[in-house]
């Protein structure tokens, strides 16, 4: 199993690097955050023109995939970036259609997969069925069961997204609104349960296994924004401490803040080669511990993810906290991200039942 990128991942990456370095992504969080969505959609377009969307949704539907590496790529930029939106949820839940198209049900995919793959429409998704470490983007938030029935998980940026797709059982329906919208630790998340009801668009055992597969592709995504927003968090804390000085010399030059920034960047350089190790063990269709695999790169990007965060805000000081800084735009994602789609204890416990299922390897013996 090979982890280097190919040229062509890398000359992909850093083409979105430059695209979003250009874009003024921190100030389309900020307009996202505070009601205005004209940036953000903007943005989308540009995304959608570099083909990110089009990565999870196959050929047959006008897309460019399913190319789980790329996208894994694709979103370690995209959390580089800061970039806001259901961007998880939208490849989650084009990848839940193409699942269902493959399983011969194809008229949700005809329906709403072109348009996904363009961005001409966002989509957000919630998920009570299949495989994985956790139910959802806010996984754990909000009251529990309503009117005798378990809630549906909050839905990324409900009220943003052109269409909203739950998961109910062996239902997917596209609901026809949500609830109150709630305000996340990072203001560029905003959740709100689906609106009960809307419209069923397929039933039955195939809607469980897409579902599963969707799962897949969210946990994947994730992980990756959580190591992209670890390295943004890193670059711009070493860039700081070459700059801070204290006691007449730059408060990098001090053993303290080596080993913790050092410690830091351990910790997002073992998980890298976790999220690229499940983005191969994806991309091939081999589904023995896959979903062990992807919970282990979750677990480990998200909390290597947190650790920067932590680093972050301790070597700046009192101007980490400071909303006007830029860095604060990363430090309230990590922690959501970390938790998104399965928080660590969930990882841990799903990490725990692939090992023990009989006849399965751990990853690193696959390899």
């Amino acid at each position: 199993m090979a982890f280097l990128p190919t040229a062509e991942q890398r000359a992909f990456a850093r083409s979105l690097d430059a695209l979003l370095s250009a874009s003024g992504t921190p100030a389309t969080a900020r307009a996202w955050a505070g009601g205005d969505s004209g940036p953000g959609r903007a943005l989308w377009g540009r995304l959608a023109e570099a083909g990110v969307f089009a990565l999870a949704v196959p050929e047959a539907h006008e897309g460019v995939g399913p190319l789980p590496v790329e996208l894994a790529h694709a979103f370690v930029e995209l959390g580089r970036h800061a970039v806001p939106g259901p961007v998880v949820e939208t490849v989650a839940a084009a990848a839940l259609l193409a699942e269902l198209a493959r399983r011969e049900d194809s008229a949700p995919a005809e329906r709403f997969l072109p348009a996904l793959a363009s961005g001409a429409s966002t989509a957000t998704l919630t998920l009570t069925s299949g495989p994985g470490p956790g139910p959802g983007p806010g996984a754990g938030l909000g009251p529990g069961p309503v009117r005798g029935r378990p809630a549906d998980p909050y839905a990324l940026d409900a009220d943003r997204a052109d269409l909203l797709f739950a998961v109910r059982g062996e239902g997917l329906w596209l609901a026809d609104g949500h609830g109150p919208v709630r305000v996340s630790a990072d203001p560029a998340r905003r959740l709100a349960r689906p609106a009960p009801g809307g419209e069923l668009l397929a039933s039955g055992p195939s809607v469980v296994a897409a579902a599963g597969r969707a799962r897949y592709w969210a946990v994947l995504a994730t992980a990756a924004q959580s190591l992209g927003v670890g390295c943004a968090l890193l670059d711009r804390t070493v860039a700081y401490a070459k700059q801070r000085t204290q006691f007449g010399a730059p408060i990098g030059a001090f053993q303290a803040v080596k080993h913790r920034l050092a410690d830091t960047l351990l910790g997002l350089e073992f998980a890298r080669p976790l999220l690229y190790g499940a983005a191969v063990g994806l991309a091939a269709g081999n589904c023995d511990g896959i979903d062990g695999d992807l919970a282990a790169a979750k677990a480990a990007a998200g909390e290597a993810g947190y650790a920067a965060a932590r680093t972050a805000l301790q070597v700046h000081g009192a101007v980490g906290y400071t909303e006007e800084l830029d860095l604060a735009l990363w430090l309230r994602k990590a922690r959501p991200l970390r938790d998104a789609w399965g928080d660590p204890a969930q990882c841990r416990a799903q990490v725990l039942a692939s090992c023990a299922r009989p006849g399965t390897a751990p990853a690193r013996d696959r390899a």
